[in-house]
């Protein structure tokens, strides 16, 4: 990957960021974690900013060099706590990224990992962050740190892939819904609007819903039914073979 480094460059910026496991010479493995969320009804990433070379000032992805008393999903979750304060969220490992020139220290290969959160799990931890993290529309990224602008784009394609066969779209939601908030969530992921009476009806039917018997009301307009998801229901259809093809 051409990331606009000259040798000159890269040799800068190797004597000017030494890092004890990455060396011209040896290999590291790194862990990356793309973290999306639902923000102002747009599809977010959350990115922190570089404090040190290479790449200083740049936003990236959390992430970092694995350790030796360390897994890979070991290396991940921690990253991922000293960089947003998470401590509790289901990561899936997305693609090993190994190109010979991602990271201009020397030879690295991350294993990258991506999962969908809800805004409210988010901003638990925001106050902690500071401006060094921030939440960035998918589809309006800033200049990114080595191969991350790559990876963002394979776990969104992914995301797109397994919102039609699994649970993944209710990760971004809280326990409990609108079936409003539960289509915007899909469109929001598909890059595309749904049908509502459509969407509705084949969500019902596939009978993953449980009707909590609350309302949500906001001002002059009809209270709207809550439901929360049922897990097992679609752990079920998935076994059978059943998706949902929106």
């Amino acid at each position: 990957m051409d990331n606009g480094a000259t040798p000159s460059r890269l040799a800068r910026l190797r004597a000017a960021a030494p890092h004890p496991a990455i060396s011209p010479d040896r290999h590291a493995v790194a862990v990356d974690i793309v973290l999306f969320t639902i923000q102002d009804e747009a599809l977010k990433a959350l990115l922190v900013k570089r404090p040190l070379a290479p790449f200083r000032g740049r936003w990236a992805l959390p992430g970092g060099v694995v350790r030796k008393d360390e897994s890979v999903d070991e290396a991940a979750l921690r990253e991922l706590q000293e960089d947003t304060g998470i401590t509790r969220v289901y990561l899936e490992q997305l693609y090993t990224f190994g190109d010979l020139d991602r990271d201009p220290r020397g030879r690295v290969i991350s294993v990258s990992y991506y999962a969908a959160v809800d805004q409210a799990q988010l901003e638990l931890h925001a106050k902690t962050r500071g401006a060094n993290a921030r939440l960035f529309a998918v589809n309006r990224l800033p200049e990114l740190a080595f191969d991350h602008r790559k990876i963002v784009s394979y776990a969104l394609e992914r995301l797109r892939n397994k919102v039609n066969y699994t649970s993944v779209a209710f990760q971004l939601l809280p326990k409990r819904f609108t079936l409003s908030e539960l289509q915007r969530a899909y469109e929001v992921i598909l890059g595309q609007a749904l049908d509502k009476r459509n969407f509705r009806k084949k969500m019902l039917q596939l009978g993953i819903l449980k009707n909590t018997g609350e309302q949500q009301g906001e001002g002059r307009q009809r209270p709207a039914r809550l439901y929360a998801f049922t897990e097992t229901k679609v752990i079920k259809l998935q076994e059978k073979g059943i998706i949902v093809p929106f």
